[in-house]
C-alpha cells in the first residue's frame, strides 16, 4: 500500500492540472491536510480549523483573502467538502458560478481524495431567486456560527448523547407569525447584547436550550429570540422518507419565510441545512465511512 505522503503528494501535483483542464476557479485545501513541507498549489484557498494551522499559513506566506476558517468538527470526506463549500460561497470567496478542486482527506489525516464540483449545481437554493443573498438579511457570521454550532451538536451530541436541534434564523417576525411558545421563553427579558449567538459565552447556554423540543429562533444579527418554539408551518414540497416532523418543520417554515433552518437528527447527528422549502445540504458526522 502507497505512503499517505507520496499519495498526498501526487494529487497535490496533479491538482493544478486538473483545475485548468476544467476550468476550476480554485483548489481547496486544508492546511492540515498538507504534508510537511509541500506547500499548496499557487492561488489555493487554505482552510484552517486550529491555531496551529494559521502559524503554518503564515509560514507559507498565503494572502489573508486566500484562507477560510471552518469549524473543528469530525466529518467525513465528502463532509469536509461540502462544508468548505458552503462557508466559501456564505463568504464571497467562492461562487455559485464556480467549478471548484477539493482537495481532502480523513479528517485531520493526509490528503487522499481530489473531488471536483460546480457548486451552483449543488447549492443553487442558497442564492434563490426569490431569496435575499444571505448577507441582506443575515450577517454571514451568523449563519456560519449557527452552523458551527450545529455541527458540533451533530458530531459530539450532549453529555455522550445524541440529541436533535433546530435552529431558525432570519426573518424572525414572520417565523414568530407562524410558531408558538412550548414553554416559558428562557431569553426572553435579557439585553439583547447578553443573548447573541456571536458572543462565545454563549455557547453552553446554547448548547443546553437546543435540546429542548421547538427550535431555537436567531434574528439575521445574531441575537436570540426564543427557545422551546414549535414551528406551525408546512411545505409544499415533499420531504425525503423518513425524515420526521422536525425536518418537516424545517421545509415549511423556510417555504412560507425567508428565513434559514438548520437541523440536526437524533439518530445519527446529521446536520441539515433547509432553505425555500428543500433540502440544500446535508453534513453527516466523520466515522461512517
Amino acid at each position: 500500500m502507497p505512503e499517505p505522503g507520496l499519495i498526498a503528494n501526487l494529487l497535490l501535483e496533479s491538482a493544478a492540472g486538473i483545475a485548468r483542464s476544467v476550468g476550476a476557479k480554485s483548489i481547496v485545501v486544508s492546511a492540515d491536510a498538507l504534508p510537511e513541507g509541500c506547500e499548496p498549489p499557487e492561488g489555493s484557498l487554505l482552510l484552517t480549523r486550529r491555531p496551529e494551522d494559521k502559524r503554518r499559513i503564515q509560514e507559507l506566506g498565503v494572502a489573508d483573502n486566500c484562507v477560510l476558517e471552518i469549524p473543528a468538527v469530525d466529518l467525513d470526506r465528502m463532509g469536509q467538502v461540502k462544508l468548505a463549500a458552503l462557508i466559501g460561497v456564505s463568504r464571497r470567496l467562492l461562487d455559485l458560478s464556480d467549478t471548484v478542486v477539493f482537495l481532502t482527506g480523513p479528517f485531520r489525516g493526509l490528503i487522499d481524495s481530489l473531488v471536483v464540483l460546480h457548486l451552483g449545481s449543488e447549492y443553487e437554493l442558497l442564492h434563490a431567486t426569490d431569496q435575499p443573498t444571505i448577507d441582506e438579511h443575515i450577517k454571514r457570521t451568523v449563519f456560519q456560527r449557527t452552523l458551527e454550532l450545529a455541527l458540533h451538536l451533530g458530531s459530539y451530541g450532549r453529555e455522550g448523547r445524541r440529541i436533535g436541534a433546530m435552529l431558525i434564523v432570519g426573518d424572525t417576525a414572520e417565523v414568530l407569525d407562524r410558531s408558538e411558545q412550548m414553554i416559558l421563553n428562557p431569553f426572553q427579558g435579557y439585553p439583547e447584547k447578553k443573548r447573541n449567538i456571536l458572543d462565545q459565552r454563549m455557547t453552553e447556554t446554547i448548547r443546553e436550550f437546543a435540546q429542548l423540543d421547538g427550535a431555537i429562533l436567531i434574528r439575521g444579527n445574531g441575537v436570540i429570540e426564543s427557545a422551546g418554539t414549535r414551528v406551525l408551518a408546512s411545505s409544499r414540497h415533499p420531504v425525503e422518507a423518513g425524515l420526521g416532523s422536525r425536518h418537516a418543520a424545517a421545509a415549511g417554515i423556510t417555504d412560507s419565510t425567508k428565513s434559514i433552518a438548520i437541523t440536526v437528527s437524533s439518530s445519527d447527528g446529521t446536520v441539515r441545512i433547509w432553505r425555500a422549502g428543500k433540502l440544500v445540504a446535508s453534513l453527516e458526522p466523520g466515522g461512517r465511512g
